[in-house]
């Protein structure tokens, strides 16, 4: 995507302002809108979805990042929410009743695990994936199965799915496909260029970029879909702050750069990881070594600036010395901003799972604009920590 594609639609333009131009878009905030006559007043739930009728579906500004996020997403239509937890959430809601089927990767974020199995207690039956299945998913596929529930890559683990054969799989039988694209951004992937109906972002990640800001996106071509999502958006009291807006549009401007750095420096970072002794295996995509690599080199353009790693057995103790070692990197579970971030994933995560592709804890990496030779360098010295543990407790086992 050229870089002009990204940041020019962020300016306020000189028919939204009366004459007034500038590189900034421009920052509506408003609780109240107000009528031009009794008419409108009491036709204005008649209105678009995208239409203004109280501040909680928000201003021009909300409108602006919405298209600017359309666009990027090769959509019709886009809505902004508080989080990239509330828009999973509201999809989830949105779309699924009493008596559903609703099928969801066993690879996918924790919340929209969280929340799905939630729905049970509505009715709706809810059943995990392999996300490896590809379009064996046909197999799962119910006369009332409603919606097929993707990420990909997986949040921890870093699995690709198979998209096009599962949503050839999906639309052959009627049945809805949402995915989860932050990892990749719409720089990177383009989902509903595949054929899946909603694509959501958690816009806090690489799109906001500084860890400064909650906030999620749904974007679809489908406009029965989108004002289903807008109506219960408005029920639901699901408002977004016009200055957060603008912070993501601001973010925008600067995320092509952004991620074209991290996702080098994440990649040198595995690439230097994947030769260490005290490293089992490197999970990130875009390395030939990896399981489903040929999956994301046939369908992505990039990779993200996320990818985890699996380390030798050791006690608790060592993953303790590993992170307590850590100077740059900070302790935490995010990714997208420009600082460094590491995160442990004890070996239940994966025991939870019903189709575990790792059974050993996990670390998260995500990597921000810090200069790679610093973080390989800590990294090298916290791997030191860890093996020194390791050796000492082996020695103790010994005795």
């Amino acid at each position: 995507m050229n870089k002009l594609e990204i940041i020019e639609p962020g300016r306020c333009s000189d028919a939204q302002a009366g004459g007034f131009s500038s590189l900034s878009p421009a920052v509506f905030r408003a609780s109240t809108i107000t009528f031009a006559t009794l008419d409108d007043f009491v036709a204005r739930k008649s209105r678009p979805a995208d239409g203004y009728t109280y501040g909680v579906t928000g201003t021009p500004t909300h409108r602006g990042l919405e298209t600017r996020i359309a666009s990027l997403d090769k959509a019709r239509h886009c809505l902004v929410v508080p989080s990239g937890q509330a828009a999973i959430s509201l999809t989830m809601l949105a779309l699924l009743k009493a008596g559903d089927h609703f099928l969801i990767s066993d690879a996918s974020y924790g919340p929209a695990h969280d929340f799905a199995f939630r729905l049970t207690q509505l009715g709706v039956e809810v059943e995990r994936y392999d996300p490896c299945i590809g379009d064996a998913i046909a197999a799962m596929i119910r006369p009332n199965t409603r919606l097929i529930w993707l990420e990909s890559p997986g949040t921890i683990t870093m699995e690709v799915q198979d998209v096009p054969a599962i949503v050839a799989q999906a639309k052959a039988r009627g049945v809805l496909t949402a995915i989860d694209n932050s990892w990749a951004s719409p720089l990177y992937y383009s989902p509903l260029s595949l054929g899946v109906d909603l694509c959501i972002h958690a816009c806090s990640k690489h799109m906001g970029g500084h860890s400064d800001l909650l906030m999620g996106s749904i974007s679809t071509n489908d406009v029965a879909l989108h004002s289903a999502l807008r109506a219960l958006q408005s029920s639901m009291g699901l408002a977004v702050s016009a200055d957060d807006c603008f912070l993501v549009q601001r973010g925008l401007d600067t995320m092509a750069l952004r991620l074209e750095a991290q996702s080098a420096k994440a990649l040198r970072i595995a690439e230097f990881l994947q030769g260490h002794p005290m490293v089992r295996q490197v999970l990130h995509p875009a390395l030939a070594s990896f399981g489903t690599h040929s999956l994301w080199r046939a369908q992505f353009t990039g990779s993200g600036s996320l990818f985890s790693l699996v380390l030798q057995d050791a006690p608790l103790d060592a993953f303790r010395a590993l992170f307590n070692a850590f100077k740059h990197i900070a302790i935490g579970a995010s990714y997208g901003g420009l600082h460094s971030l590491a995160a442990f994933y004890p070996v239940q995560n994966q025991a939870n799972r019903r189709f575990p592709t790792v059974q050993a804890p996990v670390i998260r990496l995500a990597v921000g604009i810090e200069d790679d030779t610093t973080l390989i360098d800590e990294l090298g010295r916290s791997l030191e920590a860890f093996d020194e543990v390791l050796n000492a407790s082996s020695a103790k086992e010994s005795v």
